[in-house]
């Protein structure tokens, strides 16, 4: 277990700048660059909670908030240069299943959110989950940095238009010859291109080019107001614990303990990859100052109004623009903040802006699995099922269930059980379970 201490020898100053290799100006840079990335959390995921009744204004303040709660613990606690906010697909759980399909009142629902946070804040306590973060094999620990950049990369396709949905064939190639996709191959071409220059702000400069001539071409309105008062008191502090509990949501706390602490850390653990923070022994330091982010993003969240916290893993937009320390995520952090005061300017950025910037990011970050040792068949196979698992089925946290029931299975089916850790074992009955209770939810 890697001790959990903050400073390192021969670095300078609360963040260890010099220790980095960093700077003032370079943090802050990825720090913009990350908060760019995921700036259409802001408008997306108050609009999903709308969905459920939840106040959008009230919702959108809870958004800026949680985010920049759990980011600044990150940024000041864990010194890492990770973004949180509520997470995409959890607010959907929230939303439509929770809320719409079982009529649990939002505030019920809240409840159960705060609730599922404290159990984090426990876990974290009581070390578990380091001793899981610790457990992963190293086949899906390499696999986990390739899939999310996988993941990333085509969410990037995605929201550029280069990859749209097809009823027969579930993808194809969109129409690449309009605008949209030919901005975000021009926007990928230059990030690249200032990139391998040695640019640190090659993302950050793709993000504004694009940005830019989106508007100027008008696939994008210039926002017409750049100030908005942010209105909380419809979702302050009106969660319903006691309603939670009374309705005995276990089941329902049980998917957002789930979902989050998968997400989490294999998105820690596929931002540290790429960013080098890994221990030799591939474990990662202050890894529990990492985890209590989100728990007391979470819990923060919950009391303002917004669904579960969860690390971005458009974090490694920061990474890739040079962000090594906390001070990237304290910039976010105060980015966020700005941005509940500012929501009109931060819902400006289109998708098409961004697209270009996560998928490089995944091109940096599936340089991981070429650590797998592919010539191992025990090995190869849980890494190529963690990997593309998550892509495929929009899930990192699937993919991590996928690859340790892979990982489990293929070794003690080869008469190599005993290379697999009690912890291990213990964790791939519990993914069976869920499958089998859960489905993937």
């Amino acid at each position: 277990m890697a001790v959990e201490t903050m400073r390192e020898p021969g670095g300078r100053g609360f963040f260890q700048l010099e220790a980095h290799g960093t700077t003032a100006s370079r943090e802050t840079m990825a720090g913009l660059a990350t908060c760019l990335t995921m700036a259409y959390i802001v408008v997306v995921n108050p609009s999903v909670l709308a969905d459920a009744g939840v106040p959008f204004e009230g919702a959108r303040f809870a958004t800026c908030v949680g985010a920049a709660a759990a980011t600044l613990i990150m940024g000041l606690v864990a010194n890492y240069p990770f973004a949180l906010a509520p997470g995409m697909g959890l607010n959907a759980y929230f939303a439509y299943s929770v809320v719409g399909a079982l009529h649990v009142p939002w505030q019920t629902a809240l409840g159960a959110v705060f609730l599922s946070g404290v159990i984090f804040m426990l876990l974290t306590a009581g070390r578990i989950r380091a001793l899981i973060v610790d457990a992963i094999p190293a086949p899906v620990k390499h696999a986990t940095a390739a899939g999310i950049g996988l993941f990333i990369a085509f969410i990037g396709l995605r929201n550029g238009g280069l990859v749209v949905a097809d009823q027969a064939t579930f993808v194809r190639l969109g129409e690449i010859g309009t605008t949209g996709p030919l901005l975000v191959l021009g926007g990928l071409l230059l990030s690249g291109a200032l990139m391998a220059r040695g640019r640190r702000s090659a993302i950050l400069v793709g993000i504004a080019a694009v940005t830019a001539a989106a508007m100027l071409l008008g696939l994008d309105p210039l926002p017409k107001d750049g100030f908005a008062l942010p209105d909380p008191g419809g979702t302050l502090f009106r969660l319903d614990v006691r309603g939670a509990l009374g309705l005995g949501l276990l089941d329902i706390v049980f998917v957002f303990l789930f979902v989050d602490m998968f997400d989490t850390v294999g998105s820690l653990i596929g931002l540290a990859q790429q960013g080098g923070f890994l221990a030799p022994d591939g474990s990662l330091p202050r890894v529990n100052r990492a985890l209590a982010a989100d728990a007391g993003g979470t819990m923060i969240g919950a009391l303002f109004g917004t669904s579960t916290v969860t690390t971005y893993i458009e974090s490694a937009a920061g990474i890739g623009a040079g962000g090594r320390t906390g001070l990237t995520a304290v910039t976010v952090a105060v980015l966020f903040l700005l941005a509940s005061f500012f929501a009109p300017l931060a819902a400006a950025v289109p998708s098409i802006a961004t697209a270009p910037a996560l998928i490089l990011v995944g091109v940096l970050m599936t340089q991981a699995i070429t650590l797998v040792k592919w010539q191992d068949t025990t090995e190869a196979l849980p890494a190529f099922v963690t990997a593309i698992a998550m892509p495929l089925t929009f899930s990192i946290a699937n993919g991590i269930a996928l690859g340790f029931l892979t990982y489990a299975g293929i070794k003690l089916l080869a008469g190599r059980a005993r290379e697999v850790g009690w912890l291990v074992w213990i964790l791939a009955a519990l993914f069976l379970v869920r499958f089998a209770y859960l489905g993937s939810a």
